[in-house]
């Protein structure tokens, strides 16, 4: 009896730092079919990331550490990058190479070119196109990013707004290469036993019956925009007469800057800040909160904002990336413009205020994400995907 070959794919990551990307790829490496073999590698993290090589350890998934793939643009570190995914290439033999996030689609998508891969896959977790950098450097980064598409059997956003963002304002290829797969988690872990996470969440960090918690969850970076939470704290605090803690996770090069903001802020007896730095078991936090933010100036698709609906938290985010994809608004929470600090504070008063609008706002959460999200179904259509572009493949 003939054994018939799996069909090999190598999926490359930037770095195992926590985010969507790590979730996706993750996933997507432990669960497609016994049809595909896949080998996941990606470099470690940097300096104020928080690693998450836990993750792949969770779900059995063991990844190849590239070392000399760092975040930073560098010659050096990327030459030698670039040699070690051809190196594995030609060691692995895969018939896709599925780059996920700009530096991992950059090099890999060249070395899968370089050493004719049949197909080249690349997903926009989310871009540079805007708030990261100048109108130079930017426009440098669409010019690379449209040469990388020519190179890419398939391109996957992982929103309907990311997708026209990408064809239609940035014009990185044309809308037909490009298709829109949502990313997929592992979400029943946020929502089981959520009456027993929050009881035990709320004792440890000592919030009190009456206090109403509110978080903000990301990388502690220009982009995720803290400086207007903190503006939000202000506002809320000369608004309310309710107790309110506001809650901080995560780490990185703003925190120094945020850390000095807070202990020059005048708030009310009613309000605190906490820092928390990195929580790696988020799913026990999440429901512990009462409302989640999220204040970027640019995001794919934030993965704090669908694993707070999951958790049965009431979210308010600024109106980036996919953001509108991802929530149901004022079922599910609250959108609003970019920096409009009155209407985002409008929004966080009115759910510290209504408890039954939180409470309303938490079960519709959860019916949402859970049949958008899942990780099954991120992996039955990227499975059909390959499968589609294999047989297009062949059919040349």
């Amino acid at each position: 009896m003939e054994v018939k070959e799996k069909i090999r794919v190598l999926r490359i990551i930037n770095r195992f730092n926590i985010g969507g990307p790590t979730y996706n790829a993750v996933f997507l490496s432990r669960y497609l079919s016994d049809d595909f073999e896949t080998l996941l590698v990606g470099g470690l993290p940097e300096d104020g990331e928080s690693d998450s090589l836990h993750i792949a350890a969770e779900y059995n998934v063991e990844p190849l550490l590239i070392h000399e793939m760092k975040r930073e643009p560098s010659f050096s570190s990327d030459h030698q990058a670039y040699k070690r995914i051809q190196q594995i290439i030609k060691e692995f033999q895969p018939h896709i190479v599925h780059t996920h996030a700009a530096k991992a689609g950059a090099l890999g998508r060249r070395a899968a070119q370089k050493m004719k891969v049949p197909i080249i896959v690349h997903t926009f977790h989310g871009h540079v196109f805007h708030s990261y950098f100048g109108k130079l450097k930017t426009a440098v980064f669409k010019q690379i990013e449209r040469s990388l598409a020519k190179k890419s059997t398939g391109i996957v956003a992982i929103s309907a707004i990311q997708k026209q963002e990408l064809s239609g304002i940035h014009r990185i290829c044309s809308p037909d290469k490009i298709s829109v797969i949502n990313l997929g988690f592992d979400l029943e872990k946020f929502h089981e036993n959520r009456e027993e996470k929050r009881k035990l969440t709320r004792e440890k960090f000592s919030i009190l019956d009456d206090e109403v918690a509110v978080a903000i969850i990301g990388r502690l970076a220009p982009v995720k925009n803290h400086s207007m939470f903190l503006d939000v704290v202000e506002h809320v605090s000369k608004r309310t007469s309710k107790k309110v803690r506001f809650f901080i996770v995560g780490d990185g090069t703003e925190r120094t800057a945020i850390e000095q903001r807070i202990s020059s802020m005048q708030l009310s007896e009613t309000i605190r800040v906490e820092m928390t730095s990195w929580i790696k078991d988020i799913s026990s936090f999440n429901p512990g909160m009462d409302v989640i933010c999220l204040t970027s100036l640019n995001e794919g698709t934030p993965v704090s904002l669908i694993e707070a609906q999951a958790s049965g938290v009431a979210v308010v985010s600024t109106d980036v990336g996919g953001v509108r994809d991802i929530l149901l608004e004022g079922e599910t929470g609250f959108v609003t413009p970019l920096n409009a600090v009155e209407m985002f504070t409008d929004k966080v008063v009115v759910l510290v205020e209504d408890e039954k609008k939180r409470e309303k706002m938490s079960q519709n959460g959860w019916k949402f994400v859970e049949a958008k999200f899942s990780y099954k179904t991120l992996v039955a259509n990227m499975e059909s995907y390959y499968r589609e572009l294999l047989n297009s493949t062949k059919k040349k």
